[in-house]
C-alpha cells in the first residue's frame, strides 16, 4: 500500500511502525457488511481519477442514499447521471482505471472510508435498471479499503436533498445553466 515517497516521509516523521500497524489491522481488499451499510447510507462521495499522463481530477458524486452500493464483496457500483457533458471522471477512468473514492458522514457520527481500486465504465450494464436516471454505470473493484480517523470532520446536518437527483416517478429537474443563451444551443438531449 506504500511506495517509496510514503516510506521516506514515514521515516522522517517516525511513523513507519504506525503506518504498518494501520495496514495490518484496518486495511482490507473486500467489503464487509459494515462497509456496505455505510456506503449505502451516504448521499455523496468524492471520486479521484487521473488521465493517462497522471494528471489528477477530483469530483463530487451525489445522489439519494443507496446510489453507490456494494453489490459483491469485491464490487462497488454507482451510476453516472446526466451532467455537464465534460465526462472528466468517466473519461479519465477509460484512459486510466485507477480510482480513489472517499465516503464521508458528517451528521450524527462523523466517519470516513477510503476505497482505492480500479474502475470501468459500462454503458449497457443490466444493473443500470436498478439506478433511476443512470446513463452509465461505474463498477469499482477494490484493492485497498480502509477507514480514516474522523477527528477533523465537521458536523453538518442535511437541510434539503438535491432536487436534481433522479427519482422514480418524479419529473427531472434541469439546472438553470442548461438554458443559458451561451449553452442552450449545444446542450444534448437527456439520454436517461
Amino acid at each position: 500500500m506504500y511506495h517509496q515517497g510514503n516510506r521516506d516521509l514515514q521515516d522522517a516523521f517516525g511513523s513507519r511502525r504506525l503506518a504498518d500497524r494501520l495496514v495490518e489491522r484496518l486495511r482490507r481488499s473486500a467489503f464487509t457488511e459494515e462497509d456496505a451499510g455505510f456506503i449505502a447510507s451516504c448521499r455523496f462521495f468524492f471520486l479521484a481519477t487521473a488521465d493517462a499522463e497522471g494528471r489528477p481530477d477530483c469530483s463530487f458524486k451525489g445522489g439519494d442514499p443507496g446510489f453507490a452500493r456494494v453489490v459483491a464483496p469485491d464490487l462497488l457500483a454507482f451510476p453516472d447521471y446526466d451532467g455537464n457533458g465534460m465526462f472528466k471522471s468517466l473519461g479519465n477512468i477509460s484512459a486510466n482505471p485507477h480510482v480513489g473514492l472517499l465516503f464521508i458522514a458528517m451528521e450524527d457520527r462523523p466517519r470516513r472510508l477510503r476505497v482505492n481500486g480500479t474502475a470501468r465504465v459500462v454503458l449497457d450494464d443490466p444493473l443500470m435498471a436498478e439506478f433511476e436516471g443512470a446513463q452509465a454505470l461505474v463498477r469499482v473493484t477494490p484493492e485497498d479499503i480502509f477507514p480514516n480517523c474522523p477527528r477533523n470532520i465537521p458536523r453538518y446536518a442535511l437541510q434539503e436533498a438535491s432536487p436534481y437527483v433522479p427519482r422514480c416517478g418524479e419529473p427531472r429537474v434541469e439546472p438553470a445553466w442548461k438554458g443559458f443563451e451561451i449553452f442552450a444551443d449545444v446542450v444534448p438531449p437527456r439520454r436517461a
